[in-house]
């Protein structure tokens, strides 16, 4: 009974539009709502896909660039209101579900082939 009252409870959350098929290794920008006061903007987030962690509702997707010489990670929900938009740039030939090695890389050592589809 609990499962059934979970499971409705899962699907009003997911999101309505159609999120684009992407995974690991993959560049993808996300347009994220970003509130000021009482003014709203979109801003872009562009960077490589390191991990993607959860499902239905929960699911989320690390997303890595890098920011004037600093590494930086920002975990997103897929299915969140301020994830406003998702657009992948290149696909990227892996042979991992998580990328987290390249914390440690830098330079040419951290790109990832692309995939052609």
């Amino acid at each position: 009974m609990n499962n059934a009252i979970l499971d409705k409870i899962n699907r009003e959350q997911l999101k309505e539009e159609a999120i684009p098929e992407f995974g690991v290794g993959d560049t993808v920008s996300v347009h994220v709502r970003i509130r000021e006061g009482d003014k709203e903007r979109i801003q872009v987030y562009t960077g490589v896909v390191i991990a993607r962690d959860g499902s239905g509702s929960t699911e989320t997707f690390t997303v890595r660039r890098i920011s004037y010489g600093e590494g930086v990670e920002r975990v997103f929900p897929i299915h969140a209101p301020t994830v406003a938009k998702i657009e992948v740039q290149r696909l990227g030939k892996v042979r991992r579900a998580k990328l987290y090695y390249l914390r440690n890389l830098s330079g040419k050592k951290a790109r990832i082939k692309e995939r052609r589809p």
